[in-house]
This record gives C-alpha cells, structure tokens and sequence, in this order.
C-alpha cells in the first residue's frame, strides 16, 4: 500500500502541493481523526504559523476537511479526505478545465 500513497503524492506534487503540505496529509492519512492545528504542530514540528497556512491551502484544495468545533475552545479540526475521494475530485477538477478550454478554443474558432 506504500508504494499507492507515493505515487499519490507524486500525483500532488505535480499539481503543486508543498512538501510540508503533504506531511500534513499523510499525518491526518494516518492518525484517522480530526486533529487541531496545535497538534499537527505537536506531531511535526512545524511552526503554529506554517501549519496554518497549509492546512488552509489543503483545505481550498479538497485535500482536507474541517468541522468547526466548540468544546470550551472554539476552533477547527481538520481529516484528511480519502485518497479515494481525493483521486475523482482531482480528476473531475482537470476535467472540468478540460471542457472549459474546449468549449474557449471552439468558440474562438468562429
């Protein structure tokens, strides 16, 4: 099942994800619950900051999810979204641009 998650992260990289981006991911992949951003923190060593920042862009991206959460705190956690669901996301994303520069090089024909 490894050599599955490095060639998906191959398949991320090639569509721009960052390499501490991809940590963030596996990390959720792995662990199997929603995590606040402290721990992911805690986990990688990563700065507050950073983690932040990515979780954001992973989430943007479809890549992760997030659930509001009030439990004598408010904040987020973030789950990673399952490599299955992630592969006809990206899929129908590319396809989507697809049709779109279809449709721009049909209508520039006229």
């Amino acid at each position: 099942m490894g050599d599955v998650y490095e060639r998906l992260e191959a398949l991320l990289r090639s569509l721009g994800v960052k390499k501490a981006e991809l940590k963030i991911y596996r990390l959720l992949l792995e662990k199997r619950r929603p995590m606040r951003v402290t721990e992911i923190v805690n986990e990688l060593g990563i700065s507050e900051r950073s983690v932040r920042e990515h979780v954001l862009s992973l989430y943007r991206k479809g890549i992760l999810r997030r659930e509001l959460v009030q439990q004598g705190w408010l904040g987020y956690t973030y789950s990673a979204v399952s490599p299955g669901e992630l592969l006809e996301h990206i899929k129908a994303s590319i396809l989507k641009k697809i049709n779109e520069l279809e449709q721009e090089f049909r209508g520039s024909k006229n």
